[in-house]
Protein backbone atom coordinates (compact mmCIF):
# COMPACT_ATOMS: atom_id res chain seq x y z
CA UNK A 1 0.00 0.00 0.00
CA UNK A 2 1.55 3.68 -0.67
CA UNK A 3 1.48 5.20 2.95
CA UNK A 4 1.70 8.25 0.82
CA UNK A 5 -2.02 8.49 0.18
CA UNK A 6 -3.25 7.32 3.36
CA UNK A 7 -5.31 9.42 5.49
CA UNK A 8 -2.16 9.87 8.26
CA UNK A 9 0.39 10.96 5.77
CA UNK A 10 -1.91 13.50 3.74
CA UNK A 11 -0.29 17.06 3.31
CA UNK A 12 -1.52 20.85 2.54
CA UNK A 13 -0.34 21.79 -0.78
CA UNK A 14 1.72 24.95 -0.64
CA UNK A 15 0.26 26.51 -3.88
CA UNK A 16 -3.32 25.77 -2.61
CA UNK A 17 -2.65 27.74 0.84
CA UNK A 18 -0.97 30.51 -1.54
CA UNK A 19 -3.94 30.68 -3.09
CA UNK A 20 -6.82 30.88 -0.64
CA UNK A 21 -4.81 32.55 1.71
CA UNK A 22 -6.65 34.48 4.37
CA UNK A 23 -6.11 35.52 7.68
CA UNK A 24 -8.38 36.79 10.39
CA UNK A 25 -5.42 38.18 12.33
CA UNK A 26 -4.35 41.51 12.35
CA UNK A 27 -0.74 42.48 10.51
CA UNK A 28 0.77 44.69 12.94
CA UNK A 29 4.43 43.69 12.93
CA UNK A 30 7.57 44.89 11.30
CA UNK A 31 11.40 43.81 11.55
CA UNK A 32 12.23 45.60 14.84
CA UNK A 33 8.67 44.53 16.52
CA UNK A 34 10.33 40.91 15.44
CA UNK A 35 13.53 41.13 16.08
CA UNK A 36 12.52 42.75 19.73
CA UNK A 37 10.21 39.47 19.53
CA UNK A 38 12.79 37.55 19.52
CA UNK A 39 15.22 39.45 21.72
CA UNK A 40 12.77 38.77 24.20
CA UNK A 41 12.17 35.18 24.22
CA UNK A 42 15.71 34.37 24.08
CA UNK A 43 17.09 36.47 27.00
CA UNK A 44 16.08 36.21 30.13
CA UNK A 45 16.21 32.94 32.26
CA UNK A 46 19.33 32.09 30.62
CA UNK A 47 21.94 34.90 30.70
CA UNK A 48 20.23 35.73 34.23
CA UNK A 49 20.13 32.37 36.25
CA UNK A 50 21.26 29.47 33.91
CA UNK A 51 24.62 31.04 33.43
CA UNK A 52 25.22 30.22 37.19
CA UNK A 53 24.56 26.02 36.70
CA UNK A 54 26.29 25.94 32.88
CA UNK A 55 29.34 27.60 34.21
CA UNK A 56 29.39 25.00 37.26
CA UNK A 57 29.34 22.28 34.22
CA UNK A 58 31.39 23.64 31.87
CA UNK A 59 33.60 26.06 33.81
CA UNK A 60 34.84 29.01 31.99
CA UNK A 61 34.39 27.10 28.61
CA UNK A 62 30.64 27.90 28.94
CA UNK A 63 31.31 30.64 26.26
CA UNK A 64 32.66 28.17 24.02
CA UNK A 65 28.71 26.03 24.84
CA UNK A 66 27.51 29.48 23.91
CA UNK A 67 28.89 29.89 20.45
CA UNK A 68 28.27 26.30 19.63
CA UNK A 69 24.45 26.52 20.74
CA UNK A 70 24.37 29.40 18.53
CA UNK A 71 26.03 27.53 15.94
CA UNK A 72 22.97 24.71 16.12
CA UNK A 73 20.45 27.28 16.36
CA UNK A 74 22.31 29.48 13.24
CA UNK A 75 21.52 26.42 10.78
CA UNK A 76 17.92 25.60 12.30
CA UNK A 77 16.89 29.41 11.88
CA UNK A 78 17.99 29.21 7.92
CA UNK A 79 16.01 26.74 7.39
CA UNK A 80 13.04 27.71 9.01
CA UNK A 81 13.70 31.06 7.13
CA UNK A 82 12.91 29.26 4.19
CA UNK A 83 9.96 27.87 5.37
CA UNK A 84 8.60 31.45 6.89
CA UNK A 85 9.40 33.12 3.90
CA UNK A 86 7.16 30.81 1.57
CA UNK A 87 4.59 29.52 3.99
CA UNK A 88 2.05 32.20 4.74
CA UNK A 89 0.22 30.53 7.60
CA UNK A 90 0.73 30.46 11.33
CA UNK A 91 2.16 27.28 13.26
CA UNK A 92 5.54 27.72 13.21
CA UNK A 93 7.12 23.70 12.83
CA UNK A 94 3.97 22.42 12.58
CA UNK A 95 2.88 24.00 9.68
CA UNK A 96 5.71 23.19 7.84
CA UNK A 97 5.91 19.67 8.71
CA UNK A 98 2.51 19.41 7.31
CA UNK A 99 3.57 20.43 3.68
CA UNK A 100 6.54 17.87 4.03
CA UNK A 101 6.25 15.23 6.02
CA UNK A 102 1.93 14.56 6.63
CA UNK A 103 -0.94 15.29 8.97
CA UNK A 104 0.42 13.07 11.99
CA UNK A 105 4.44 14.23 12.10
CA UNK A 106 2.66 17.79 11.36
CA UNK A 107 0.22 16.79 14.93
CA UNK A 108 3.34 15.54 16.89
CA UNK A 109 5.46 18.54 16.05
CA UNK A 110 2.25 20.72 17.12
CA UNK A 111 1.91 18.82 20.56
CA UNK A 112 5.67 18.98 21.18
CA UNK A 113 5.78 23.30 20.60
CA UNK A 114 2.97 22.74 23.08
CA UNK A 115 4.92 21.34 25.31
CA UNK A 116 7.60 23.44 24.83
CA UNK A 117 6.17 26.74 25.40
CA UNK A 118 3.71 26.11 27.99
CA UNK A 119 6.04 24.51 30.42
CA UNK A 120 8.50 26.98 29.25
CA UNK A 121 6.28 29.75 30.46
CA UNK A 122 5.56 27.89 34.03
CA UNK A 123 9.24 27.12 34.30
CA UNK A 124 10.23 30.75 33.90
CA UNK A 125 7.78 31.71 35.95
CA UNK A 126 9.39 30.24 39.33
CA UNK A 127 12.81 32.33 38.16
CA UNK A 128 11.00 35.40 37.63
CA UNK A 129 9.54 34.83 41.34
CA UNK A 130 12.93 34.17 42.79
CA UNK A 131 14.06 37.95 41.60
CA UNK A 132 10.92 39.56 42.62
CA UNK A 133 10.87 38.19 45.76
CA UNK A 134 15.50 39.76 45.98
CA UNK A 135 13.88 42.90 44.39
CA UNK A 136 11.23 43.61 47.38
CA UNK A 137 13.75 42.39 49.59
CA UNK A 138 15.62 45.35 48.72
CA UNK A 139 12.94 47.53 49.97
CA UNK A 140 12.64 45.48 53.10
CA UNK A 141 9.62 43.80 51.80
CA UNK A 142 8.96 40.53 52.20
CA UNK A 143 6.05 38.10 51.05
CA UNK A 144 4.82 35.06 53.61
CA UNK A 145 6.58 31.88 53.43
CA UNK A 146 3.27 29.82 52.29
CA UNK A 147 3.30 32.16 48.95
CA UNK A 148 6.44 32.17 48.03
CA UNK A 149 7.32 29.11 46.14
CA UNK A 150 5.49 25.91 45.41
CA UNK A 151 5.05 23.35 48.04
CA UNK A 152 8.05 20.62 48.11
CA UNK A 153 10.26 23.29 45.78
CA UNK A 154 12.69 24.84 48.25
CA UNK A 155 14.18 21.98 50.44
CA UNK A 156 13.75 22.91 54.63
CA UNK A 157 11.35 25.43 53.62
CA UNK A 158 7.31 25.20 53.59
CA UNK A 159 5.54 26.96 51.58
CA UNK A 160 2.15 25.91 49.65
CA UNK A 161 1.86 28.27 46.27
CA UNK A 162 4.06 30.65 44.63
CA UNK A 163 2.10 33.59 44.45
CA UNK A 164 4.33 35.97 42.37
CA UNK A 165 4.90 33.13 39.74
CA UNK A 166 0.85 32.79 39.41
CA UNK A 167 0.14 36.59 39.16
CA UNK A 168 2.86 37.26 36.65
CA UNK A 169 1.47 34.89 33.91
CA UNK A 170 -2.34 35.90 34.47
CA UNK A 171 -1.09 39.50 34.03
CA UNK A 172 0.77 38.53 30.59
CA UNK A 173 -2.40 36.75 30.19
CA UNK A 174 -4.22 39.64 30.01
CA UNK A 175 -1.94 41.90 28.25
CA UNK A 176 -1.84 39.20 25.22
CA UNK A 177 -5.84 39.00 25.48
CA UNK A 178 -5.77 42.94 24.57
CA UNK A 179 -4.16 42.27 21.00
CA UNK A 180 -0.59 42.24 18.96
CA UNK A 181 -0.65 45.65 19.01
CA UNK A 182 -0.71 46.39 22.34
CA UNK A 183 1.47 42.94 23.22
CA UNK A 184 4.36 44.64 21.18
CA UNK A 185 4.57 48.31 22.44
CA UNK A 186 5.19 46.47 26.30
CA UNK A 187 7.13 44.05 24.77
CA UNK A 188 9.34 46.28 23.17
CA UNK A 189 9.98 48.75 25.61
CA UNK A 190 10.74 46.26 27.86
CA UNK A 191 13.04 44.26 25.77
CA UNK A 192 14.82 48.19 25.06
CA UNK A 193 15.54 47.91 29.22
CA UNK A 194 16.83 44.93 29.84
CA UNK A 195 19.51 44.84 26.44
CA UNK A 196 20.39 48.35 28.61
CA UNK A 197 20.50 46.96 32.03
CA UNK A 198 22.94 43.64 30.42
CA UNK A 199 25.16 46.12 28.86
CA UNK A 200 25.28 48.12 31.75
CA UNK A 201 26.40 45.40 33.40
CA UNK A 202 29.11 43.99 30.87
CA UNK A 203 30.68 47.77 30.68
CA UNK A 204 30.24 47.75 34.50
CA UNK A 205 31.65 44.63 35.45
CA UNK A 206 34.65 43.74 33.04
CA UNK A 207 36.93 45.56 34.17
CA UNK A 208 37.32 43.21 37.25
CA UNK A 209 38.01 40.76 35.09
CA UNK A 210 41.11 38.46 35.85
CA UNK A 211 42.18 36.10 32.83
CA UNK A 212 44.00 33.86 35.45
CA UNK A 213 40.23 32.83 36.35
CA UNK A 214 40.09 31.38 32.38
CA UNK A 215 42.76 28.79 33.17
CA UNK A 216 41.73 26.22 32.56
CA UNK A 217 39.54 27.20 30.14
CA UNK A 218 37.99 23.64 30.17
CA UNK A 219 38.23 21.92 33.50
CA UNK A 220 36.05 19.41 32.70
CA UNK A 221 37.32 18.72 28.77
CA UNK A 222 34.24 19.13 26.16
CA UNK A 223 32.34 16.77 28.35
CA UNK A 224 31.57 19.65 30.11
CA UNK A 225 30.98 21.97 27.64
CA UNK A 226 28.72 19.39 26.63
CA UNK A 227 27.04 18.52 29.82
CA UNK A 228 26.21 21.91 30.02
CA UNK A 229 23.38 21.40 26.93
CA UNK A 230 20.78 20.01 28.77
CA UNK A 231 20.13 22.94 30.99
CA UNK A 232 21.58 25.97 29.35
CA UNK A 233 20.37 25.27 25.84
CA UNK A 234 17.36 26.65 27.60
CA UNK A 235 18.82 29.71 27.34
CA UNK A 236 17.72 29.61 23.24
CA UNK A 237 14.06 28.30 23.53
CA UNK A 238 11.63 30.64 22.32
CA UNK A 239 12.89 32.22 19.39
CA UNK A 240 11.11 29.93 16.74
CA UNK A 241 8.05 32.10 18.34
CA UNK A 242 9.25 34.33 15.78
CA UNK A 243 7.69 32.23 12.85
CA UNK A 244 4.81 31.54 14.69
CA UNK A 245 3.80 35.01 13.74
CA UNK A 246 3.98 34.76 10.58
CA UNK A 247 -0.15 35.95 9.90
CA UNK A 248 0.58 38.99 11.97
CA UNK A 249 3.33 40.44 10.19
CA UNK A 250 4.00 42.93 7.34
CA UNK A 251 5.81 41.57 4.33
CA UNK A 252 6.48 38.28 6.09
CA UNK A 253 8.75 37.03 3.36
CA UNK A 254 11.55 39.86 4.20
CA UNK A 255 10.78 41.00 7.57
CA UNK A 256 11.02 36.64 9.49
CA UNK A 257 14.35 35.86 7.97
CA UNK A 258 16.19 39.34 8.85
CA UNK A 259 14.56 39.75 12.24
CA UNK A 260 15.36 35.41 13.15
CA UNK A 261 18.98 36.33 12.48
CA UNK A 262 19.67 39.36 13.55
CA UNK A 263 17.94 38.23 17.30
CA UNK A 264 19.74 35.27 17.20
CA UNK A 265 22.76 37.50 16.19
CA UNK A 266 22.59 39.84 19.15
CA UNK A 267 21.54 37.64 21.84
CA UNK A 268 24.55 35.26 21.01
CA UNK A 269 26.78 38.07 21.10
CA UNK A 270 25.69 39.28 24.73
CA UNK A 271 25.47 35.58 25.74
CA UNK A 272 28.94 35.22 25.01
CA UNK A 273 30.40 38.57 26.61
CA UNK A 274 28.27 37.60 29.90
CA UNK A 275 29.52 34.39 30.19
CA UNK A 276 33.00 35.52 29.79
CA UNK A 277 33.02 38.12 31.97
CA UNK A 278 31.46 36.35 34.66
CA UNK A 279 34.13 33.47 34.55
CA UNK A 280 36.79 35.59 34.30
CA UNK A 281 35.76 38.09 37.51
CA UNK A 282 34.38 34.62 39.74
CA UNK A 283 36.17 31.82 39.80
CA UNK A 284 33.58 29.36 38.31
CA UNK A 285 33.24 26.72 41.79
CA UNK A 286 32.16 29.67 43.32
CA UNK A 287 28.51 29.96 41.82
CA UNK A 288 27.98 27.12 44.00
CA UNK A 289 26.84 29.45 46.34
CA UNK A 290 25.02 31.70 43.87
CA UNK A 291 23.05 29.34 41.57
CA UNK A 292 20.14 31.08 41.44
CA UNK A 293 21.96 34.60 41.26
CA UNK A 294 25.01 34.60 39.03
CA UNK A 295 24.78 38.18 37.39
CA UNK A 296 24.74 39.56 41.14
CA UNK A 297 27.41 37.55 42.65
CA UNK A 298 29.34 38.97 39.97
CA UNK A 299 28.88 42.63 41.05
CA UNK A 300 28.93 41.54 44.80
CA UNK A 301 31.85 39.75 44.41
CA UNK A 302 33.78 42.89 42.47
CA UNK A 303 32.11 45.11 45.07
CA UNK A 304 29.66 46.64 43.07
CA UNK A 305 26.50 46.10 45.36
CA UNK A 306 25.03 49.54 44.13
CA UNK A 307 24.19 47.45 40.89
CA UNK A 308 22.01 44.26 42.40
CA UNK A 309 18.47 46.12 42.45
CA UNK A 310 19.37 47.60 38.73
CA UNK A 311 20.37 43.41 37.81
CA UNK A 312 17.14 42.61 39.80
CA UNK A 313 15.00 44.64 37.33
CA UNK A 314 16.43 43.32 34.33
CA UNK A 315 15.92 39.89 35.23
CA UNK A 316 12.38 40.71 36.08
CA UNK A 317 11.90 42.24 32.51
CA UNK A 318 14.12 39.43 30.76
CA UNK A 319 12.12 36.47 32.53
CA UNK A 320 8.50 38.84 31.87
CA UNK A 321 9.10 38.81 27.73
CA UNK A 322 10.23 35.43 27.86
CA UNK A 323 6.83 34.28 29.42
CA UNK A 324 5.13 36.91 27.09
CA UNK A 325 6.55 35.59 23.63
CA UNK A 326 6.26 31.76 25.21
CA UNK A 327 2.49 32.16 25.90
CA UNK A 328 2.10 34.17 22.52
CA UNK A 329 3.72 31.23 20.54
CA UNK A 330 1.88 28.36 22.44
CA UNK A 331 -1.90 30.25 21.45
CA UNK A 332 -0.74 30.49 17.80
CA UNK A 333 0.30 26.88 17.45
CA UNK A 334 -2.89 25.74 18.90
CA UNK A 335 -4.44 28.53 16.86
CA UNK A 336 -3.27 26.76 13.87
CA UNK A 337 -3.92 23.32 14.98
CA UNK A 338 -7.77 24.47 15.79
CA UNK A 339 -8.22 25.97 12.16
CA UNK A 340 -6.82 22.58 10.88
CA UNK A 341 -9.87 20.69 13.01
CA UNK A 342 -6.55 18.99 14.59
CA UNK A 343 -7.65 20.64 18.29
CA UNK A 344 -11.25 21.39 18.96
CA UNK A 345 -12.95 25.20 17.37
CA UNK A 346 -12.23 27.06 20.74
CA UNK A 347 -8.38 27.08 20.43
CA UNK A 348 -9.14 29.04 16.77
CA UNK A 349 -11.81 31.65 18.18
CA UNK A 350 -10.67 35.01 17.12
CA UNK A 351 -12.42 38.04 19.04
CA UNK A 352 -13.94 40.66 17.02
CA UNK A 353 -12.75 43.96 18.84
CA UNK A 354 -9.04 42.24 19.62
CA UNK A 355 -8.14 40.54 16.44
CA UNK A 356 -6.70 38.02 19.09
CA UNK A 357 -7.15 34.43 19.94
CA UNK A 358 -8.70 35.28 23.32
CA UNK A 359 -10.75 32.09 24.72
CA UNK A 360 -6.98 30.15 23.82
CA UNK A 361 -5.02 32.87 25.21
CA UNK A 362 -7.14 32.88 28.53
CA UNK A 363 -7.31 28.56 28.57
CA UNK A 364 -3.51 28.49 28.30
CA UNK A 365 -2.90 31.35 30.58
CA UNK A 366 -4.87 29.62 33.54
CA UNK A 367 -3.69 26.34 32.92
CA UNK A 368 0.70 27.45 32.76
CA UNK A 369 -0.30 29.93 35.74
CA UNK A 370 -1.48 26.79 37.81
CA UNK A 371 1.33 25.10 37.09
CA UNK A 372 3.58 28.26 38.04
CA UNK A 373 1.76 28.44 40.99
CA UNK A 374 1.67 24.72 42.69
CA UNK A 375 4.09 22.69 40.72
CA UNK A 376 8.12 22.63 41.38
CA UNK A 377 9.38 23.04 38.13
CA UNK A 378 13.37 22.68 38.11
CA UNK A 379 13.00 19.13 36.13
CA UNK A 380 11.21 20.21 33.57
CA UNK A 381 13.08 22.72 32.04
CA UNK A 382 14.99 19.65 29.75
CA UNK A 383 11.32 19.04 28.44
CA UNK A 384 11.50 22.54 27.26
CA UNK A 385 14.81 21.66 25.78
CA UNK A 386 13.82 18.37 24.24
CA UNK A 387 10.70 19.66 22.56
CA UNK A 388 12.58 22.76 20.91
CA UNK A 389 15.35 20.10 19.36
CA UNK A 390 12.67 17.98 17.99
CA UNK A 391 11.13 21.15 16.42
CA UNK A 392 14.62 22.16 14.88
CA UNK A 393 15.54 18.64 13.70
CA UNK A 394 11.85 18.25 11.92
CA UNK A 395 11.85 21.40 10.00
CA UNK A 396 15.68 20.90 8.89
CA UNK A 397 14.24 17.53 7.36
CA UNK A 398 11.81 19.57 6.15
CA UNK A 399 13.79 21.82 3.59
CA UNK A 400 15.68 18.64 2.62
CA UNK A 401 12.52 16.77 1.54
CA UNK A 402 10.49 19.68 0.09
CA UNK A 403 14.16 20.65 -1.92
CA UNK A 404 13.41 17.15 -3.54
CA UNK A 405 9.80 16.97 -3.92
CA UNK A 406 8.89 20.67 -4.99
CA UNK A 407 11.94 22.09 -6.25
CA UNK A 408 9.97 24.84 -8.00
CA UNK A 409 8.13 26.34 -5.59
CA UNK A 410 8.45 30.05 -5.20
CA UNK A 411 11.37 30.63 -2.57
CA UNK A 412 12.05 34.86 -1.62
CA UNK A 413 14.13 33.20 1.16
CA UNK A 414 16.23 30.18 0.30
CA UNK A 415 18.33 28.70 3.23
CA UNK A 416 21.93 28.76 2.05
CA UNK A 417 24.18 25.79 1.02
CA UNK A 418 21.65 23.28 0.88
CA UNK A 419 21.79 20.33 1.95
CA UNK A 420 25.01 20.83 3.85
CA UNK A 421 23.45 23.68 6.53
CA UNK A 422 19.91 21.20 6.91
CA UNK A 423 22.44 18.07 7.79
CA UNK A 424 24.89 19.84 9.84
CA UNK A 425 21.16 21.33 11.97
CA UNK A 426 19.97 17.81 12.26
CA UNK A 427 23.15 16.36 13.46
CA UNK A 428 23.52 19.38 16.16
CA UNK A 429 20.41 18.86 17.33
CA UNK A 430 20.67 15.56 17.47
CA UNK A 431 23.61 15.50 19.17
CA UNK A 432 22.47 17.85 22.37
CA UNK A 433 19.27 15.56 22.29
CA UNK A 434 21.26 12.49 23.12
CA UNK A 435 22.90 14.81 25.68
CA UNK A 436 19.49 14.93 27.99
CA UNK A 437 19.16 12.88 30.47
CA UNK A 438 17.17 9.32 30.26
CA UNK A 439 14.04 10.57 32.31
CA UNK A 440 13.31 13.49 30.12
CA UNK A 441 13.05 10.92 27.31
CA UNK A 442 10.70 9.31 29.34
CA UNK A 443 8.63 12.06 30.10
CA UNK A 444 8.80 12.95 26.94
CA UNK A 445 7.47 9.85 25.24
CA UNK A 446 5.28 10.06 27.96
CA UNK A 447 3.63 13.46 26.45
CA UNK A 448 3.88 12.33 23.14
CA UNK A 449 1.51 8.66 23.89
CA UNK A 450 -1.11 11.54 25.44
CA UNK A 451 -0.65 13.59 22.58
CA UNK A 452 -1.23 10.50 20.59
CA UNK A 453 -4.32 9.36 22.11
CA UNK A 454 -5.95 12.66 21.18
CA UNK A 455 -4.64 12.41 17.75
CA UNK A 456 -6.60 8.82 17.11
CA UNK A 457 -9.77 10.08 19.30
CA UNK A 458 -10.29 13.27 18.06
CA UNK A 459 -8.07 15.03 15.46
CA UNK A 460 -8.24 12.11 12.98
CA UNK A 461 -11.66 12.76 12.72
CA UNK A 462 -12.07 16.25 12.58
CA UNK A 463 -9.26 17.09 10.40
CA UNK A 464 -10.30 19.65 7.91
CA UNK A 465 -7.98 18.30 5.33
CA UNK A 466 -9.84 16.42 2.17
CA UNK A 467 -8.59 12.78 1.35
CA UNK A 468 -8.34 14.49 -1.64
CA UNK A 469 -5.86 16.87 -1.17
CA UNK A 470 -2.43 16.61 -3.37
CA UNK A 471 -0.31 14.66 -1.33
CA UNK A 472 3.91 15.14 -2.49
CA UNK A 473 5.84 11.88 -2.45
Amino acid sequence: MDLSHTRLLRKKDINAMLATYHSPLKKELKTFDLTMLGIGAIIGTGIFVLTGTGALTAGPGLMIFFVLAAIACLFASLCYAEFAAMVPESGSAYTYAYTTLGEIVAFVIGWDLMLEYLFAVSTVSAGWSGYFQSFLAGFGLKLPTALSAAAGSVPGVTSYFNLPAFTIIILITILLSLGVKETKRVNNIMVVIKLAVVLLFIFTAVRFVKPANWHPLLPFGFKGVFGAASSVFFAFIGFDAISSSVEETLEPSKTLPRSMLLSLGICTVLYVAVSAIMTGVVPFETFAKYIDHPISAVLIYSGQNWMAGIIDLGAILGMTTVMLVCLYGQTRISFSMSRDGLLPHVFSDISAKTGAPLKSTVLFGTIAAIMGGFIPLADLAELVNIGTLTAFTLVSFSILRLRKTQPDLRRPFKTPWVPFVPIMSIICCIFLLINLKPVTWIRFVVWLAIGMVVYFSYSVKHSQLKATATDEN
